[in-house]
């Protein structure tokens, strides 16, 4: 089944700059966007990630938040003509304080689906406060009605089918409970990643700092090591015709490299054209 993506704009954040990218531009601020993507075309709308709860929340991790009216979530799906209640699944890559804010502005007939791990290390105090309060009691009243939360444990199962042409998987890197989502379009597979990437150009096009031959960055705020966070950007690259990010716009890869950026769908018109590098001397 081939399915489509449209991206919803939640708002834009104002943080530093090496949180990013390791080491880049320490003490500089950076404007990053805050994407959720809306899958179409299946039996269901679906949405990944609900983005941040209000602008004064992120002022918790020193970080200015941009949310306007027309970035709320029920203006961004009112363009794609549906409604909060029209969801029948949000899927979460991960449960950080710019991707699960706003998960109580759905009915409880809305499943959210996790990856098990995720909430557990969400209440581990491991990366406190990027977990707010507020978003994970929500989560616990969902644990106890029924079927307004359902959990993956893809560590242990290995990657499932959520339906047909969405499936999710360990994601191996940002946090211990991470996942993608890999959506199969009419023109290849494309990953939502979450934070597994947050900037295409400074790790992985012409990564900060790196030397090695197609060796990506990590970012500057991650859970796991520096090893699984590299192989996590890796395996991305290497299966995805398409990734998407929440803090980048989306991209079109070939051969593990990034050839193109789009927008608003994906699949979708290439707003920028990439070379492929040429990693052998002339």
């Amino acid at each position: 089944m081939a399915l489509e993506i449209r991206t919803l704009e939640y708002g834009d954040i104002e943080l530093e700059s090496s949180f990013l990218v390791l080491g880049r531009d320490c003490g500089r601020t950076r404007r990053v966007p805050t994407l959720g993507f809306l899958i179409l075309g299946g039996t269901w709308p679906i949405l990944v990630d609900t983005g941040y709860r209000n602008n004064q929340i992120m002022e918790t991790l020193g970080m200015r938040g941009l949310q306007s009216h027309e970035t709320m979530i029920e203006n961004q799906l009112k363009k794609h003509g549906l409604r909060l209640g029209d969801i029948r699944y949000i899927l979460h890559t991960h449960l950080h304080i710019d991707h699960a804010g706003k998960d109580d502005l759905f009915p409880m007939n809305t499943t959210v689906v996790v990856n098990r791990r995720e909430l557990e290390y969400s209440v581990s105090g491991l990366m406190h406060p990027q977990y707010p309060a507020v978003d994970i009691k929500h989560l616990i009243d969902r644990l106890h009605t029924k079927g307004a939360l359902r959990f993956l444990d893809l560590e242990l199962t290995g990657p499932v089918e959520l339906m047909p042409g969405v499936i999710c998987e360990a994601a191996g890197g940002h946090t211990e409970g991470s996942m993608n989502i890999i959506v199969q379009t009419a023109e290849g597979d494309a990953t939502i990643c979450g934070d597994v990437i947050y900037d295409f150009n400074d790790q992985i096009i012409e990564p900060f700092m790196e030397i090695s031959d197609m060796e990506p960055r990590v970012t500057g705020n991650h859970g796991t090591t520096k090893r699984q966070e590299k192989a996590a950007i890796k395996k991305v690259l290497a299966r995805s015709r398409f990734a998407l990010p929440i803090h980048d716009w989306p991209a079109v890869i070939e051969g593990g490299q990034v050839v193109g950026r789009l927008r608003s769908s994906v699949p979708g018109p290439i707003v920028q054209s990439l070379p492929r590098r040429n990693w052998f001397p002339a």
